[in-house]
């Protein structure tokens, strides 16, 4: 009942169009002029919206072919075809009725989004947040202390003052499993809070902050026509021509004018002009859905057409940061291990005061030190006094232990020297450790005075990296290329371990563009006629290489720029989107990268369908009714059903389906 008072408030005058069948239908014997009469007006109005509507469109640059609707309610009123003329105008609005249900549910999955879009904050009045006042979202200036109570969305990026937080923060990432965020970690706009108020100081404002990123590239991507929705409206052209030829032979050779008006309410550009971006959109919800995000329709058609994906190395095929693959302890000849201390409360420890740390390695060790901190219950939470020195490490008390983690001179600073052998001081890591490999790296662990261990992490490759790989040759993408700046050694083993033949390594940012606009500008040794025609007018090839960039986002700026298509992932934690990425995966998972392709390639696929299968219906129809074989009336409800059935077609893109 909500949708269909949804419905009629959207377009008024269905409901008017049908209630007006009562009048027609009692006075059609007794006063068959009063329902003339009614027939004529409403035909009259729906005339005069549906060529304003058409001048409204060409303004804004769209094709208005409604003219076929124009010529049907003109020519079934001028051969008196009145019941006729009724349904063409029940067909107009009930097709406007269909169009706005059809895109609402298409774009539901995006309409989500911008409805939870927080517009309250509550700031607070005094420093410990006992009181607060309500404001627009808007009016957040950063450096003020929110208030975020349970159950509501945080309003904008801030930095968490309480000691922990529950966020739920699938609306920004898709990720389904709520996540703990700890005191001084990022808060992120767009999350839910969980069952218990927080306080967070405002890092960013609204216009700035993650949702509204988000927000920001949603919009874009509903207002944008990707060029196959504007190539529909060409074709429309074309299609009237055919209906009005089809209209003009039958007429000719029928020798009366009712032929002409039974072939025209067959006619309908509706495949063409509401199920092409219905499917499109549709299918821009379903990446949504998925947690990707476009920053334009066009992108959704040219994602279809990928044939060649360039991946950066780190934080794209490897994980966002090193892990931590083991610890090793001192040598002993050289460091007594004076340490009642397993290596997981080592690690765990470690984890904890590296929480507050902003260097590249503190993300994998605080990971590492999370598993291990579960099988301590003696140890807390609580880090205090805690110092970073830039560039050099980190320095706190964690859980009644003083804990320094960072280079090697700067955790030898604190050592007791009675824990050392001899007087001299290690100079290096390299007396009390086995040299690293080159794609690993250390860092190192005091704990109380006493040198306690290097942790040492390397980059792996995300588990589900060679799956993504093989999803992507299995849809026929099989020129997969690794980009790195990383030694060769580190490059070919990722390369090896994720199935990546083809590595570039010790690349700068500059040689990977020049990379991938090389591999940009390739075309097939024999391009086909129609490709070159195609060329020649539309200026797109369909058959030469189309490239992909897939990068983190963050570094890869003049890449990504110089792909086809830049996709940047990200787990919500980063920016939303580089301004030179058109795709951005907000969930960071890299299996997304082939899901995006395949969507992008059935959606195209369902559009193409719903419009064939249209415009073949309607073709078919408009020749029957030449030959007389459908009655004016009969065709236009016909056409309804035509209509109905492409538009529901176009709207099963939005369905999940693995092929």
């Amino acid at each position: 009942m909500k949708t269909v008072w949804n419905i009629c408030k959207m377009v008024p005058m269905l409901p008017v169009v049908i209630l007006s069948a009562i009048p027609i239908a009692l006075c059609w014997n007794p006063y068959p002029h009063v329902s003339h009469v009614v027939v004529i007006a409403i035909v009259v109005w729906c005339l005069a919206e549906t060529v304003i509507g058409m001048l409204k469109d060409i303004r804004e640059g769209h094709v208005g072919l409604d003219v076929l609707a124009v010529i049907a309610l003109i020519s079934t009123i001028a051969v008196r075809e009145y019941w006729a003329a009724w349904v063409v105008v029940l067909m107009v609005y009930s097709g406007e009725a269909i169009e706005n249900y059809a895109q609402s549910k298409a774009q539901s999955n995006l309409s989500k989004l911008m409805e939870a879009a927080p517009t309250i904050a509550h700031i607070a009045t005094d420093a410990d947040a006992r009181e607060w006042r309500d404001d627009s979202v808007e009016n957040v200036k950063i450096g003020d202390i929110l208030v975020v109570r349970p159950g509501e969305t945080v309003p904008v990026d801030g930095m968490l003052i309480d000691g922990e937080a529950t966020l739920d923060m699938s609306q920004v990432n898709g990720e389904p499993v709520p996540r703990a965020v700890y005191s001084g970690q990022r808060v992120l706009s767009g999350s839910i809070n969980g069952d218990a108020m927080f306080r967070m100081r405002a890092t960013e404002e609204a216009r700035d902050s993650q949702y509204q990123r988000i927000l920001e590239m949603v919009m874009s991507a509903q207002s944008s026509r990707p060029a196959v929705v504007k190539t529909a409206d060409l074709l429309a052209v074309p299609f009237t021509v055919i209906s009005l030829i089809i209209a003009g032979v039958a007429w000719f050779f029928a020798q009366t004018p009712v032929r002409f008006a039974q072939v025209l309410v067959l006619a309908t550009p509706c495949p063409l002009l509401i199920a092409a971006p219905v499917a499109y959109l549709a299918g821009t919800g379903r990446l949504a859905h998925n947690g990707i995000l476009i920053k334009s329709q066009e992108v959704l058609e040219t994602l279809g057409r990928v044939s060649h994906v360039f991946f950066d190395k780190t934080g794209t095929l490897t994980s966002k940061q090193p892990q931590v693959i083991r610890l090793d302890r001192p040598d002993p000849t050289r460091v007594i291990d004076k340490l009642d201390m397993s290596d997981s409360a080592i690690i765990a420890l470690a984890g904890l005061i590296e929480n507050y740390s902003v260097h590249i390695l503190a993300p994998g060790i605080v990971a590492a030190g999370e598993e291990e901190f579960k099988k301590h219950p003696n140890i807390t939470r609580k880090v205090e006094s805690v110092t970073e020195s830039s560039g050099k490490g980190i320095e706190g008390l964690v859980s009644g232990h003083r804990v320094r983690v960072g280079r090697f001179a700067y955790v030898m600073e604190v050592v007791d020297g009675d824990t050392l052998i001899g007087s001299v001081r290690p100079a290096d890591p390299g007396e009390l450790f086995e040299p690293l490999s080159d794609d690993c790296m250390g860092t190192y662990v005091a704990v109380d005075g006493q040198f306690a261990a290097r942790i040492v992490l390397r980059d792996l490759p995300r588990e589900n990296s060679a799956a993504a790989l093989d999803q992507l040759r299995a849809l026929g993408v099989k020129r997969l290329t690794m980009l790195t700046g990383d030694k060769p050694t580190a490059a070919k083993k990722i390369a090896a371990q994720v199935g990546i033949d083809d590595v570039r390594y010790e690349l700068l940012p500059q040689e990977k563009a020049d990379a991938v606009r090389k591999a940009r500008e390739e075309m097939p040794s024999k391009q086909p006629l129609w490709d070159r025609v195609l060329m020649k007018y539309v200026g797109e090839s369909m058959t030469r290489t189309v490239t992909m960039m897939v990068g983190d986002g963050v570094n890869d700026a003049p890449v990504l720029a110089s792909a086809d298509i830049g996709m940047a992932m990200t787990d919500g934690t980063s920016t939303a989107a580089s301004e030179s990425a058109q795709v951005v995966i907000m969930n960071d998972n890299i299996e997304m990268v082939p899901r995006a392709i395949l969507i992008a390639r059935q959606t195209k696929r369902v559009m193409l369908q719903a419009v064939f299968v249209g415009l073949g219906l309607a073709i078919v129809g408009m020749v029957c009714a030449a030959c007389n074989l459908i009655p004016a009336v009969i065709g236009a409800i016909l056409q309804e059903a035509i209509d109905v059935v492409s538009i529901t077609w176009a709207l099963t893109a939005l369905a999940e389906r693995k092929k």
